[in-house]
């Protein structure tokens, strides 16, 4: 499909103008910090683009004013004291120094201890704790793709999961294979169910149209409720364009 992508700007904000063989523009606001990415049909010229945008400027400047105020976490360090996320809980890190092998335990429900050597490094503590996440997430995926798979009546060919900065989830329709953000593994359990039906959706429509939400409205009713509360979910310090 063809796609091109550059920017314009209208009224001081900076949006992402994104043209490829759709019929209809689409826009987004996404956090931390409110990026513009506007998605038009190949035949729209600029002005029409920045025409659209001025007649949608409230609407802007209120989901920005929103992501401005969600929580967002500070650089992490990986030491005893810091908070951390595991499945929108959250939990004070606590790190033990030993000889043996690395190791995540939570405990008492407000404690995640973390085992690692004592001249671990930054970089080391972070390795350690997300492969932790990571086999977590794998555990939890896979009896959601087949409870879904039995109501929407589509078979995932096959999923991993990655670091992603531009999105909760991907999906390629044509390999049926769908990619999961790991940060997933840090929100609420029902904010990963709802990602999992809406990659799966795709496999029945590409494209986030009426059809699209139609499917998702039968299947699950609350999901746009589910979004919000993801986006609202505290943010790491990477800089999201999700």
């Amino acid at each position: 499909m063809s796609t091109e992508k550059h920017q314009i700007t209208v009224n001081g904000l900076v949006i992402d103008v994104v043209r490829k063989n759709i019929k209809n523009l689409h826009l987004g606001v996404y956090p931390p910090a409110g990026r513009i990415r506007i998605a038009v049909p190949l035949h729209v010229n600029d002005e029409a683009v920045r025409l659209f945008t001025l007649s949608k400027l409230d609407w802007i400047e209120r989901q920005r004013a929103k992501f401005g105020s969600q929580e967002r976490q500070s650089a992490r360090e990986f030491v005893s004291g810091e908070s951390h996320y595991y499945q929108g809980h959250r939990y004070l890190l606590n790190v033990i120094y030993h000889q043996g092998p690395p190791a995540v335990i939570i405990r008492n429900n407000k404690t995640m201890d973390l085992f690692v050597r004592s001249d671990s490094d930054i970089a080391q503590r972070e390795r350690v704790l997300h492969n932790w996440y990571r086999q977590r997430l794998k555990e939890e995926i896979p009896p959601l793709i087949a409870k879904w798979e039995a109501i929407i009546g589509v078979k995932v060919a096959e999923w991993n999961v990655k670091q992603m900065k531009t999105r909760w989830g991907t999906c390629n329709i044509q390999a049926r294979r769908i990619w999961f953000n790991l940060e997933l593994i840090k929100k609420p359990m029902h904010c990963l169910e709802y990602i999992v039906v809406h990659e799966m959706v795709h496999l029945l429509e590409r494209l986030h149209n009426e059809r699209f939400k139609a499917y998702m409205n039968k299947f699950m009713p609350l999901w746009q409720y589910y979004h919000d509360e993801l986006n609202r979910a505290p943010l790491g310090h990477e800089a999201w364009d999700y």
